[in-house]
């Protein structure tokens, strides 16, 4: 699929994954739309970038949600490209009495049913284009989890569970539904687990394009490549590699 002189709105594209996306796809000739919940985070990146839009919002808040798809219906009725890129995630152990049932109902909500209410909302403007694209961005984790992130590895392969209904639904469609899978990216959000061991962001960026021209439906990035295939011969080995490096 040719990825240029489209118009791309990327959820939570202030830093990371989502502002190198949002920095090369510009670079293509793509007019590219921002979210995230930070006003300043959100204008220092736009600054970054030459003709960018940004959207102050937070996607779990059903309210930022609704005025996100009024702004995009009003300002962007010819959205071709959503990527949905937000993401929340608490590192502790399951036996550490760390209330797990309120840590997981916060990344539920951001990783996984946030995503189905807003990709739900903006389906008409996505099916009024003659070809239209919906990237989830998932995660090495969701073919083994990691130990100390056991519900944001559940969010992410229940998204993954939903991304491939998705694609199934709207395969007779103009709509085309593809799956992110980083492994561990060097980014603020992926601090706390070592992320300084991660690759670059920007190659992140680099792979989805690759795969969107290629009509790759799950782009497996760097190791989640290796990942896959390892979970495919033994899930309980890929479960014992992944935690050994402490992903």
């Amino acid at each position: 699929m040719n990825i240029s002189n489209k118009t791309v709105l990327i959820i939570g594209g202030s830093a990371g994954i989502g502002f190198e996306t949002a920095k090369l796809l510009t670079s293509k000739g793509n007019k590219v739309i921002i979210t995230g919940r930070d006003e300043n985070r959100l204008k220092a990146a736009a600054a970054k970038i030459e003709g960018v839009s940004y959207f102050v919002g937070d996607v779990s808040s059903e309210a930022d949600t609704l005025k996100l798809v009024d702004y995009i219906n009003q300002n962007f009725p010819q959205l071709d490209v959503l990527i949905n890129n937000a993401g929340r995630a608490v590192v502790y152990q399951l036996t550490d009495n760390a209330n797990a049932f309120d840590i997981a109902s916060d990344e539920i909500l951001t990783n996984y049913l946030a995503i189905i209410r807003l990709t739900e909302k903006l389906l008409p403007v996505l099916r009024a284009q003659k070809e239209a694209v919906i990237v989830n961005v998932t995660s090495i984790v969701v073919f083994a989890p990691g130990a100390s992130l056991p519900t944001y590895a559940a969010s992410k392969a229940a998204l993954h569970s939903y991304t491939r209904s998705l694609r199934y639904a709207l395969k007779d469609t103009g709509v085309k539904v593809f799956e992110l899978m980083p492994p561990l990216v060097d980014t603020d959000f992926s601090t706390e687990i070592g992320g300084h061991n991660g690759i670059p962001p920007s190659q992140v960026a680099e792979e989805l394009l690759d795969g969107l021209t290629n009509d790759v439906a799950e782009i497996h990035v760097g190791q989640t490549a290796d990942m896959y295939k390892l979970y495919l011969s033994s899930p309980e080995q890929a479960l014992l590699v992944l935690n050994s490096r402490g992903e």
